[in-house]
């Protein structure tokens, strides 16, 4: 992929909307501190706004910052610019994401994830080295972009006068920005390049894949050139509706129509393959990209003339009254549609089939999107807000633009204070601030620092990395829906029987042993790139750690070694424990609220006793709800490891967690008690399925001995 210079792009560049406001947004830029800028979409704000703000002289006394709330999408973006700049990528333009920078001291514009400046305030709370900050994409109101929006806010009232805060988006509420910063300048720039077409549905479809490959079809076979953009949920979705698209074209009459090449487009593709999106079509030949909502905002593909909007998008969600997270099917909001319809109008008029009625438009679909913040888990982002040591925060009262629920703040205020990263007044701990620096959730932070005091690091950051991966394994030939059949097959390490975390750990190393050989992971199922990205991290977070790799070495099961690694990943996670019900495998977690769960199908073999039962506690990274709860990355850990925790369950002061002085704190506080579980009686259906499961391990224990 290039990287230096480029062709084209400006002559394009100079045909976008936005270069024809250059001078009124230099003007306003330079008049207030802070703006906000509606570029609709197609208008050119992502790349544009940062070039004309360096023209204009800005960088002479800082670096432009662009944050995106996509990795990807700042990685794009960044290699746009500095192709239109002709510039090598990395020098006057840059990009910065979680565990790769892309800058250097020549940088004057750089791209990076919200995620990654929410990081530097925590070395630079007053973001010195900037002269302008751009908060791009702030409709899609991800959780970082909302912490900063907070953190700007608190910096307007004491910065330099040379920072000026520049909030970009298609379809913003500019008012309510405006009035959340101060009552600034709301400047709006019309975008769409093309007219676009809004075609709606006479009825809702009965199965939404099924009418979006229909339509995907009749446009194919129908209308004339032009690609055509599919939106769906996930990765699933994608591939079931490839499979027929590619099942029902080869059907075709040969002749009857252009051929086609039908793309997918989302987040865990490989790099190389996502690149052939961006490739124009031969001659008489149609794309056919079907994406998730990667390609609304964060990733431009020209060329799309037909846009097909089933309206349902798919979204995690976090709830702090159970602790779970689960991963649902939604309805879009307005905002999303108008903006997946503009993806239709960029180089020609275009046309945007709605596969749902213009009364469901109207009355059922949200105006805007669900910010993040409401809807995640928030430890993260507190830990951040903890660390920056305000003098007057309180994060139950900081000034957020959508405030979270109570009870969110609660909970991540509960998980920080059990794994050590504050005190039970609310202030930081030392290793509260060596977490926050880490660029990883809190509680494999908190397993970093708990492994290098035991003498375990190097096997920790392994972990770590491995986690870090957002897919390890190789689809399966097989439809499991346990990688862990899939897993003993390919003979791949068992985890000893203690656990996912082990089971990386070994995986890893044998990797290592094999002299990180891409046909070892060919061969046993694992993907390449996860496993370069896991060693990549682990440099990484080692520099940030100061550790001496000295190499790798093999553990067994009862070497101290360990077992110290073992409690650390207890320490780290003990925010997330669960014990085995005392009659069969289901286990209950531990905390403000409990559930009776069982351990996800696609964890790795575990060791049972006599009796066929798995090991009495276990420490989780997640809890989510796939139809009923599961635990999933679990690891086993010893009762005595876990009263620490248990000690700090028992009782909870909320108020004091949030950092509030006494004299603000309400007369009567709610103190939280969590109380042993008891133990539930088996049903009957429950003893024959215990009963049921001694009778399959009794058998496989006796073939085993024969």
């Amino acid at each position: 992929m290039q990287t230096c210079g480029g062709q084209a792009s400006s002559a394009l560049a100079c045909e976008l909307p936005v270069t024809r406001y250059e001078k009124e947004i230099v003007d306003v830029v330079k008049k207030n501190d802070v703006v906000v800028i509606i570029g609709e979409t197609g208008s050119g704000k992502t790349t544009q706004i940062s070039q004309i703000l360096h023209h204009a002289g800005s960088t002479e006394f800082g670096v432009i910052a662009i944050t995106q709330p996509r990795r990807v999408a700042a990685v794009s973006v960044a290699r746009r610019v500095a192709s239109e700049m002709k510039v090598c990528l990395g020098e006057e333009v840059g990009y910065s994401i979680r565990f790769e920078d892309r800058t250097s001291e020549k940088t004057r514009i750089k791209y990076l994830t919200d995620g990654c400046l929410l990081r530097e305030f925590l070395s630079d709370a007053e973001l010195k080295q900037y002269s302008v900050i751009i908060l791009d994409e702030a409709h899609e109101r991800s959780l970082n972009t909302d912490i900063l929006l907070g953190l700007l806010k608190r910096l307007c009232g004491r910065k330099s006068p040379d920072l000026k805060i520049v909030i970009t988006s298609a379809t913003l509420e500019g008012e309510k920005f405006s009035t959340f910063f101060f009552g600034c300048p709301v400047m709006k720039i019309p975008g769409k390049l093309f007219p676009v077409e809004i075609l709606y549905s006479t009825q809702e479809p009965v199965n939404y894949i099924e009418s979006a490959v229909q339509t995907a079809l009749e446009i194919h076979t129908q209308k004339g050139p032009g690609d055509i953009l599919l939106f769906l949920t996930g990765k699933e979705e994608i591939e079931k509706a490839i499979m027929k698209l590619e099942d029902r074209i080869r059907q075709l009459e040969e002749g009857s129509c252009m051929d086609a090449i039908i793309l997918p487009l989302h987040a865990s593709l490989e790099p190389e393959l996502q690149v052939r999106v961006f490739t124009p079509s031969p001659p008489s030949c149609r794309r056919i990209i079907v994406a998730t909502n990667i390609a609304e905002t964060s990733l431009t593909v020209d060329g799309v003339v037909f846009v097909i909007d089933p309206g349902v998008v798919k979204q995690h969600q976090y709830s702090p009254m159970t602790g779970m997270y689960s991963l649902v099917v939604v309805k879009i909001s307005r905002v999303q549609a108008t903006q997946r319809a503009g993806r239709a109008g960029r180089t020609r008029p275009g046309k945007c089939y709605r596969l749902y009625t213009e009364a469901v438009f109207e009355n059922e679909l949200p105006p805007v999107t669900m910010p993040e913040i409401q809807r995640s888990s928030l430890a993260g982002a507190v830990l951040h807000l903890k660390s920056l040591d305000l003098k007057d925060i309180n994060v139950l009262e900081f000034e957020y633009l959508d405030p979270p629920s109570r009870s969110s703040l609660e909970d991540a205020l509960q998980k920080l204070f059990i794994i050590d990263a504050i005190q039970e007044d609310g202030s930081i701990t030392h290793l509260g601030r060596r977490m926050a620096v880490l660029p990883l959730e809190p509680s494999l932070s908190r397993m970093l620092l708990a492994a290098e005091e035991a003498g375990c690091l190097s096997e920790a950051l392994t972990i770590a990395a491995m986690l870090s991966c957002e897919s390890l394994f190789l689809p399966s030939p097989k439809k499991s829906a346990s990688h862990k059949r899939d897993l003993e097959f390919k003979s791949l390490p068992d985890g000893m029987g203690l656990g996912d975390h082990i089971q990386l750990l070994q995986i890893y190393e044998k990797w290592h042993e094999d002299g990180y050989n891409a046909e070892w992971c060919k061969e046993h199922g694992v993907k390449i790139r996860s496993m370069m990205f896991a060693r990549e991290v682990r440099r990484q977070l080692s520099q940030i750690m100061k550790w001496e790799d000295k190499g790798l070495s093999r553990y067994r099961r009862k070497d101290p070694k360990m077992l110290a690694l073992r409690k650390a990943i207890c320490t780290g996670f003990s925010n997330h424990l669960a014990h085995r019900m005392q009659q069969h495998n289901g286990f209950r977690t531990l905390g403000a609220k409990t559930h009776l769960v069982q351990i996800h199908p696609s964890a790795c073999s575990m060791e049972v006793d006599d009796d066929g039962l798995l090991p009495e506690w276990v420490v989780y990274n997640e809890l989510v709800n796939v139809g009923r709860p599961f635990i999933r990355n679990v690891c086993a850990v010893k009762g005595s490891w876990c009263q620490p925790a248990l000690m700090k369950l028992s009782k909870l002061s909320v108020t004091k967690l949030g950092g509030a002085q006494s004299s603000t704190l309400p007369s009567v506080e709610k103190e939280q008690k969590v109380e042993k579980p008891a133990i539930e009686p088996l049903s009957a259906t429950q003893k024959d399925l215990v009963a049921a499961a001694r009778e399959r391990f009794l058998a496989r224990k006796q073939a085993r001995t024969k």
